[in-house]
């Protein structure tokens, strides 16, 4: 049996996408509907007090095309903490006039693959809790998509020893830090938690660095050779009085 890569867990992670039923939302009064996003805005406040405090943070973006109508990222350190926001939303007025869309469930982490040998606690590195508690940024474009390692004939991940996979590793690892400062870069596992193994979400202020982080990794041998790819959804940041201003007919 293949040595399995011990990870560093941190917070949990739901992205939760909804898409609106806009045709109900046009039937109820103006009064009405301005109640609901008041509600809503008042969540988002609840959600932005974790992020001043530190203790979670979230994101809201809207989605490009016809898979969703926005996303709602939400991490906390427990996995109960996300369930009990989930069902708060859900109770929300403008919930009634939402449709779910997809959702991903996960926890931020860290492999040790790249990490190096340390005798000391890693979750008291500032740098690692940084990683595992991050502080999502307002950039103003956000792209998720979740993904796997490939388990076929020859082509099997979990196959290949400690430390071919380290290798490897290393080598994929080398194309996203040529995208330090353009891209942020959040990994968290889903193994035993949702559908692939992995989500991964980007952030960045132009929308082009993901097409061009992603196609770079595409002809690296971790992608081109080992690795599956879910569905890709981008979106843009819903900040200030623009998340008031989406729900407006």
């Amino acid at each position: 049996m293949n040595e399995a890569a011990i990870t560093l867990d941190g917070w949990y992670v739901l992205h939760d996408f909804r898409t609106m039923d806009w045709a109900s939302w046009k039937l109820i009064s103006k009064e009405e509907r301005q109640e609901a996003v008041t509600e809503f805005m008042a969540f988002l406040d609840k959600l932005q007090t974790a992020d001043n405090e530190k203790t979670g943070s979230h994101a809201f973006y809207t989605v490009v095309g016809q898979k969703a109508d926005f996303m709602l990222m939400m991490l906390r350190p427990t996995m109960d903490e996300l369930q009990q926001l989930e069902a708060e939303f859900n109770k929300l007025t403008i919930a009634d006039y939402t449709v779910p869309a997809y959702s991903y469930v996960s926890v931020v982490e860290l492999s040790n693959y790249l990490a190096g040998e340390s005798n000391d606690d890693p979750y008291q590195n500032p740098y690692v809790r940084s990683r595992l508690y991050p502080e999502l940024p307002r950039s103003q474009y956000v792209c998720f998509y979740p993904m796997d390692k490939k388990r076929e004939g020859d082509d099997n991940w979990y196959m290949l020893d400690m430390d071919k996979r380290k290798e490897l590793m290393r080598s994929h690892g080398m194309i996203g830090r040529g995208y330090a400062g353009k891209v942020k870069q959040i990994i968290s596992g889903s193994v035993g938690f949702d559908d692939f193994e992995w989500g991964v979400t980007l952030f960045s202020d132009d929308v082009l660095q993901f097409k061009k982080l992603v196609y770079e990794m595409r002809f690296d041998e971790v992608s081109a050779r080992y690795g599956v790819f879910g569905s890709f959804f981008v979106g843009t940041l819903l900040d200030g009085d623009q998340k008031a201003a989406f729900f407006q007919i």
